[in-house]
């Protein structure tokens, strides 16, 4: 090999010339070997290249997502039906979307806001562009019973305007049939039907569990009915349980029939839910054809010939097909006709979910989240009272009480607080009240349950049968405690008990103090018992009916607000990502490709959900928390919808718990 020389300045080849490289060591090598580190680098090189243009790719794709999946409020809205798709469950505050989750395919139950769903039915029932409203309730989960009950009410106000309302199910189940009951037209699939289940059922108790495994939940706890801690106590629920339940399902269930029988009177409700097999029998084992006979719907067809319905009545999108009817779905309606925002603002505070410590997403009531955006609101001077939007079985004490002291800081600022309680507003969601001028629920919402309770598993008896013991010194009897390998003593059982105990009676005397009642009267209706709207107010723990709009209104007035208001909602915002990712996994997919539909999908859903509740069950007893005011059995009232991310636990057991991992 030669080596570069400099061209000539006379050189015919001039700047054109090849240069020619200099040798470099290895160049004797054999022609075509690399050295290992030199692969290596090359094989790092390329993954490197090959994750960059993954993500540059995923960046494109997002941007484009983000652009063409989300309504468009300037797009004019054509003539045609309102289409509300209920795929998944109706609540107050959807979930942030976990972006890990939803990637992998977790995130497969969609979350509808309850509030999108009113407004949009309120606003097309006035609106000449909507000829008729269309529920497809075909996946359709369910929901809290006042939910359901509200968007009954809107649906009302859209026939009182003279319009058709069609709605569609393989399969009706008790909420979905609660919502179907206020259409003018109900259809069904021929291979469907339905079936009215109520309130009820069994949920899991782990404490044979827990004795073959060795495992012992040290329970500190008061209240008679505080069994939100019986699955870890006890193999079956208490008689004072049983009873307590009894009352407040029996008294929903009441309300559910007065609500379906006055929406549809002309439905043989009763003698179909007393004996739903004697009716199928008679009907030739057809359950749909029953469900016709006991005229709980009007028309059997498939979801062709429901859509050719619609067609005849709104129009179809194209001739050539007449199934196919000129729709206007739910998220591009609400787009276009956001709420007005006449006059004064009156903040709305949802405070959504489990109640937890630190900062929380949506879905979740963390405590500093939600103090933040009621002293957010305080510190607004265009803010005129605030209205607490409550829909919570409770959670940590700690992080109730830091919401609750928020309250009395803008109840300092001369600000009238009105607490509007949605499906359920127990234990620390009660807590949470407690600050309120008024506090508003609704027959069918569950509230109460004033107890509070701390879990600290141990494992000593799963050591012993594994051979394995504990020995050590002490220098004070609280020395080691709690011991989680060796037993918890008696002197660190006192003091945790006497922890709750204290906690209790700060719960009661704060209920005492703000329902104006004597604290005896108090300690009878308290014990952790749950009630149901209806009886809570004649007990005095809520003041009187009505919705949010109610209590918006009562907020306003106690303000001496003179003219219009609107709210103005407090809350964090879903970011543009989540917004996409929820386009993604479920909102935007074809009926082909959503949740399963008819009896066994409903059926594979509910066992996903029961899943979710075991898990919540469990982590009770296995993570850290602050003691807690939290209403198990609430739970199976509301969605059991992911919990989509966790706070830090603070308080005496949280410490406790840390110092266990």
């Amino acid at each position: 090999m030669t080596e570069t020389t400099a061209t000539p300045p006379n050189d015919p080849a001039g700047p054109w010339a090849i240069p020619v490289r200099r040798p470099l060591p290895g160049d004797d090598k054999p022609k075509g070997t690399t050295s290992f580190p030199r692969k290596v680098w090359n094989l790092l090189v390329a993954i490197k290249d090959g994750l960059a243009l993954i993500f540059l790719l995923l960046f494109f794709v997002a941007l484009f997502g983000l652009f063409a999946g989300r309504p468009n409020p300037s797009l004019p809205v054509s003539e045609g039906a309102l289409l509300l798709q209920l795929d998944g469950v109706v609540t107050e505050q959807p979930a942030e979307i976990d972006p890990l989750a939803a990637l992998s395919g977790g995130n497969d139950l969609k979350e509808i806001r309850v509030r999108d769903v009113v407004h949009a039915l309120e606003t097309a029932a006035t609106d000449n562009r909507i000829t008729s409203v269309v529920l497809d309730l075909d996946r359709f989960l369910g929901g809290g019973q006042v939910s359901l009950a509200e968007i009954g009410d809107a649906i009302d106000k859209v026939r009182a305007q003279k319009k058709p309302v069609l709605a569609f199910a393989t399969a009706y189940t008790t909420d979905s049939y609660q919502v179907a009951a206020h259409a003018s037209e109900i259809w069904a699939d021929p291979i469907g039907g339905v079936g009215i289940a109520g309130p009820g059922g069994s949920r899991l108790y782990y404490k044979g569990l827990m004795d073959k495994l060795g495992v012992t939940a040290n329970i500190y706890r008061v209240g008679t009915f505080k069994s939100a801690v019986e699955p870890y106590l006890r193999s079956d629920q208490s008689p004072e349980a049983k009873q307590a339940d009894m009352a407040y399902a029996g008294a929903l269930w009441e309300n559910w029939l007065a609500d379906v029988k006055k929406a549809r009177p002309k439905a043989k409700i009763d003698p179909f839910i007393a004996d739903t097999a004697g009716a199928v029998r008679a009907a030739g084992n057809d359950l749909s054809k029953a469900s016709l006979d006991a005229a709980l719907i009007d028309t059997l067809g498939s979801r062709m010939a429901f859509n050719s319905r619609v067609a005849e009545i709104s129009g179809a999108f194209d001739d050539s097909q007449p199934w196919n009817y000129n729709a206007i779905p739910l998220d591009n309606w609400v787009a276009a006709n956001p709420p007005a925002e006449p006059g004064s603002a009156i903040a709305v505070v949802p405070v959504i979910g489990e109640i937890v410590d630190g900062e929380a997403p949506n879905g979740v009531a963390g405590g500093t989240t939600i103090a933040q955006h009621i002293l957010d609101a305080a510190a607004d001077d265009s803010i005129k009272a605030i209205v607490l939007r409550v829909d919570s079985p409770g959670g940590s004490v700690l992080a109730s009480e830091e919401i609750r002291q928020a309250l009395l800081a803008a109840k300092a600022k001369k600000l009238p607080v009105v607490v509007s309680m949605a499906n359920v507003a127990a234990s620390g969601g009660y807590w949470i009240a407690t600050p309120a001028d008024r506090i508003f629920a609704e027959p069918d919402t569950i509230t109460g349950s004033i107890g509070v309770f701390g879990i600290l598993p141990s494992f000593e008896q799963t050591l012993a049968k594994a051979g394995i013991t504990t020995d050590g010194i002490k220098t004070t009897p609280l020395s080691g405690q709690p011991d989680i390998l060796g037993g918890v003593n008696d002197e660190f059982n006192q003091l945790a008990q006497a922890s709750v105990e204290d906690i209790y009676a700060r719960f009661t005397g704060l209920v005492a103090k703000s329902r104006k009642q004597p604290l005896a009267k108090v300690q009878e209706i308290a014990e952790g018992r749950v009630w149901a709207g209806g009886t809570a107010r004649q007990i005095g723990l809520v003041d009187q009916f009505g919705g949010l709009p109610d209590a918006i209104a009562a907020a306003a007035k106690l303000a001496k607000v003179d003219g219009d208001f609107h709210a103005r909602y407090f809350e964090n915002e879903p970011s543009e990502f989540s917004k996409m990712l929820a386009s993604w996994t479920g909102a935007e997919q074809e009926p082909e490709a959503a949740l399963p539909r008819g009896w066994f999908g409903i059926a594979a859903m509910n066992r996903q959900m029961i899943e979710r509740r075991v898990i919540q069950d469990l982590s009770l007893l296995t993570e850290a928390g602050s003691v807690q005011a939290s209403c198990l059995d609430c739970r199976a009232y509301l969605p059991a919808v992911p919990r989509p991310g966790k706070a830090e636990a603070k308080g005496f057991f949280a410490t406790l718990a840390l110092l266990m991992r």
